[in-house]
């Protein structure tokens, strides 16, 4: 697998495609609007059921709805847009501005989307004092005058910052239950470590480790997730609650769970697109390190690394790395496109022309993801033609963390429960 090195100097962004297919858009009838005279109870009844608005859908399709964003404004506001997660396109963002009902203080801006749908969504208002509209100026000025929606209180931390970004899901999106402590549950433990990185040159690196409660008397090696971005899924989504509530449910046995810090956005772009020196960390010093102070498993078939977005495709690389180390892998998003340009869809192209290696594959993506989908569906396929275990699933939302919070744990109980 790395007899040929990835290549060194590739753009650090996914390929510049343009949405395929439109924005399922729909026009609000002006009746369903209220008068100037009734706005008050308009926004009264808004906030009582909060954002956004879910109503049947105008076709009368069983299996979808209709969605409409609404905004509060002002008499300075301009215009508002808004972005739920690879619900627009970057190249067309007039598509994704919200219309003013005449006389009111309401914007809105509704999509037919089926009933499974979940995202995460940020308004972006403009109150008068940017550049010229509609000008390259003016979208990159509008990107910087983010909010969340006032309407909703429901949000999850967002990558890097921790702060709020909004979320909504439809009637039948899977719902995050098994992320909530609950009464009665034990809980497990997590500290904190400095452990050595001499690969990565750097000295040491920040991990989190996991550690299951266990009954009295309990004796023998746990099972091991590595899950890169460690920061976050612990630091700010609460990976602990999971953990426990899965061992408490027997859906997956205890385990321990390791959680590389990925330090910063520059970091991680550097160690995650394939590098050995990053792969050489998790199987030959991060491992072993924890092996010297938890009672962890040698076993690569109870060993599995898992990561989303660049950290999926990373997981990826340190599996067929070392397969000694890592049996099983759960990408979740994964950046199988990288690089963009000469080389593209490097890790598959390795794969194709490797032997098959005793990793297993528990692949998701979103159908919203666009970009990414075309080559995840290729990696699939190579898998697959090579012989290797793989699963594949599609959901129905974009590159979102709400979305990979349940494909984490529905790929942990596939990949762990039968060890």
């Amino acid at each position: 697998m790395t007899t040929l090195p990835p290549p060194q100097d590739a753009p650090r962004q996914p390929p510049r495609t343009a949405r395929p297919d439109g924005v399922p858009r729909l026009t609000v009838p002006a009746r369903l609007l209220p008068a100037p005279e009734e706005v008050e109870e308009f926004w009264a009844a808004v906030r009582d059921g909060g954002g956004p608005v879910v109503s049947p859908d105008p076709g009368g399709s069983a299996d979808h709805r209709a969605v409409t964003f609404l905004w509060r404004g002002t008499e300075a506001t301009r215009a508002v847009q808004v972005l739920p997660n690879k619900l627009g396109d970057p190249r067309a963002p007039e598509g994704n501005m919200m219309e003013r009902h005449p006389g009111t203080d309401i914007w809105h801006w509704t999509l037919r989307l089926r009933h499974d749908w979940r995202g995460t969504y940020d308004f972006y208002v403009d109150e008068g004092d940017g550049p010229e509209a509609g000008t390259p100026a003016y979208w990159q000025w509008l990107r910087t005058r983010r909010r969340p929606d006032p309407l909703n209180p429901r949000t999850l931390p967002r990558r890097w910052s921790g702060d709020a970004v909004s979320h909504a899901g439809l009637p039948a999106a899977p719902r995050a239950t098994d992320w909530v402590p609950r009464p009665g549950v034990a809980r497990g433990r997590v500290t904190v470590h400095e452990v050595p990185a001499r690969t990565l040159g750097d000295g040491t690196r920040r991990v989190w480790a996991y550690e299951p409660p266990l009954p009295a008397g309990h004796t023998g090696d746990l099972p091991v997730l590595v899950l890169l971005d460690g920061e976050h899924w612990h630091q700010h989504l609460g990976l602990a609650h999971l953990l426990d509530n899965l061992v408490a449910d027997g859906r997956v046995p205890p385990l321990v769970a390791l959680l590389p810090d990925s330090v910063d956005a520059g970091t991680r772009w550097a160690e995650m697109t394939c590098r050995q020196e990053y792969a050489a960390f998790l199987a030959e010093e991060l491992l072993p390190w924890a092996a010297t102070v938890l009672p962890v498993t040698d076993d690569p078939a109870r060993t599995v690394v898992a990561g989303q977005s660049l950290g999926g495709l990373c997981a990826a690389h340190a599996a067929l790395s070392a397969p000694g180390r890592f049996g099983g892998v759960l990408a979740q998003s994964g950046s199988f496109w990288w690089p963009d340009g000469p080389e593209s869809e490097w890790l598959t192209g390795r794969i194709a022309r490797g032997p098959r290696l005793p990793v297993r594959f528990r692949l998701s993506f979103g159908a919203q993801e666009w970009v990414a989908l075309p080559a995840a569906r290729r990696l699939r396929d190579t898998l697959a033609a090579v012989g290797y275990d793989v699963s594949y699933h599609e959901f129905n939302g974009g590159h979102d963390y709400l979305c990979w919070r349940t494909e984490l744990a529905d790929g942990l109980v596939e990949l762990l429960s039968r060890t």
